[in-house]
């Protein structure tokens, strides 16, 4: 029974009345109060991200294992080992935090903290600012810059609508791999579930591509994101959808219209239902072909609205954004208090 309310991040839910501030809250409440202050700080840069340490030994390793001269069945399982050594490392720090760390006096501070670093929803909205900003400042040379560190796509061949388009498109999907799932994951395997998203999520992010180079050691890195990421995406644009209510001159019909008719559309089976909820409720055209550095990728258009996206549109995304960053807090909060009722 220990051992499941050490896993079972959910289930740590003490009252707060005559909360024992040293042993701290836990759980459901914790990360309820980790989403707080990651919107009113973001991620502080002094402090070392444990994203940049899984990048960090994600490139280490591919560089010695993904050789060019192995077969493409060599590098696939060499992508496994690496993906399993990341992942285990990254499950092993979040249980010795949370088992030991977090027993001492306020030791759960750390936790908390790592909590709210590993949640992307201040950041998000930031760099989208960063893009509205580079463009009205410095044209579309500095908007390509600017959307270059949030997409993976080629973005030095995009005119001023598609810089707008690549912000909307990475905002609705870090909406579900930087918002939604990683709650998901925390609520259901606390800090260990967190943090092996995390891992797997950057990996993907780093080696999980179609190209030469990529196809054979990030598949299971790819397929493991995806696998990861299935039920998050659809919380997303159900919670994007819902939250186009309460934005003014967003369709919640829409949203739901297109969703449901072409999230399937993508090629990720993850990133449409975000991305197709949000064209929807913003009565855009998103997607679209688009090029990476390994050349073209033929992806149909999601929605059925106007393909010239704009930079009242990309606020109105950030809008979209924010809303249903708080209909997720108030759903940890709801959760939270249904597990105290029980």
């Amino acid at each position: 029974m220990e051992f499941a309310t050490d896993i079972w991040g959910i289930w740590r839910l003490p009252s707060l009345a005559g909360l024992d501030w040293a042993a701290g809250p836990g759980g459901a409440i914790l990360l309820l109060i980790a989403l707080g202050l990651d919107w009113l700080i973001g991620d502080p840069r002094w402090l070392p991200h444990p994203v940049r340490l899984m990048g960090a030994a994600t490139a280490f390793l591919e560089a010695r294992l993904n050789r060019a001269k192995r077969s493409a069945g060599e590098r696939a399982i060499r992508g496994f080992l690496a993906v399993l050594a990341i992942a285990s490392l990254s499950v092993l720090a979040g249980w010795a935090l949370a088992a030991y760390v977090g027993a001492l006096p306020f030791g759960w501070v750390a936790e908390f903290a790592l909590v709210s670093l590993l949640i992307a929803q201040r950041g998000m909205v930031s760099h989208g600012i960063r893009v509205i900003r580079a463009l009205k400042q410095g044209g579309v040379v500095d908007g390509r810059k600017a959307v270059a560190r949030i997409v993976g796509r080629e973005t030095t061949e995009l005119d001023q609508h598609g810089v707008a388009r690549a912000a909307i498109e990475s905002c609705a999907e870090s909406y579900s791999d930087g918002v939604i799932a990683p709650i998901f994951w925390y609520l259901l395997l606390g800090l260990p579930g967190l943090m092996a998203y995390k891992a797997v999520n950057t990996m993907d992010s780093m080696i999980g591509h179609r190209s030469e180079r990529y196809a054979a050691f990030g598949m299971v890195a790819a397929r493991l994101d995806d696998a990861l990421n299935w039920l998050p995406a659809r919380i997303s644009g159900t919670l994007i959808t819902l939250a186009a209510i309460f934005v003014p001159g967003a369709a919640p019909i829409g949203a739901l219209r297109v969703m449901f008719r072409d999230a399937g559309k993508h090629v990720s089976p993850n990133a449409g239902w975000p991305e197709a909820a949000s064209a929807g409720a913003l009565d855009l055209a998103l997607l679209g072909p688009m090029r990476y550095a390994g050349g073209e990728a033929k992806d149909t258009w999601l929605g059925d609205g106007r393909a010239r996206a704009t930079l009242g549109d990309i606020r109105r995304m950030l809008a979209l954004f924010a809303v249903a960053c708080f209909l997720a807090a108030g759903l940890v909060a709801l959760i939270a208090l249904l597990i105290q009722a029980i």
